[in-house]
């Protein structure tokens, strides 16, 4: 199983405001001029790199439930004015749904093993139009 990271998406609200979020990256850098690619940048590069780039993706947790993840393509140095030296966390575009899994607060980034992960959800898949909170509550209790 690969080896994945897992991040809180602070600011965001469910999945179609992180989406709206990334078009609009996107297209600010065509506009801009500059290669338009999915970054997330942090302070320290991840030690296992090589797990990481081998079939691995960032989950984000959102409102303190993992919901989306993003294959991880590159982990890039980049060098900035303020901060010095840090990591661009490449991703991919596509935005893959998950089973929702309810996931603490914390600092940072952490490993998340592929096995600890949350499976994707079908293509398609709709919660019947359920509150991501009460999904959750549900899934656990094996009610879904």
């Amino acid at each position: 199983m690969p080896l994945n990271l897992i991040k809180l998406c602070v600011g965001v609200d469910d999945i179609g405001q992180l989406a709206r979020s990334q078009k609009r990256r996107l297209a600010e850098a065509r506009k801009a001029g500059v290669p338009a690619e999915l970054k997330h940048v942090t302070r320290h590069r991840p030690k296992r790199a090589d797990e990481l780039l081998d079939g691995g993706s960032l989950y984000w947790v959102i409102r303190g439930v993992v919901r989306v993840r993003q294959r991880l393509v590159e982990l890039r140095k980049l060098e900035d004015p303020d901060r010095g030296t840090v990591c661009a966390l490449m991703l991919h575009p596509e935005l893959v749904t998950t089973y929702p899994r309810r996931f603490r607060a914390f600092q940072g980034w952490r490993y998340f093993p592929g096995e600890d992960a949350p499976a994707d959800a079908p293509p398609g898949w709709d919660s019947d139009g359920l509150p991501p909170e009460l999904e959750t509550e549900l899934r656990e209790l094996g009610l879904l």
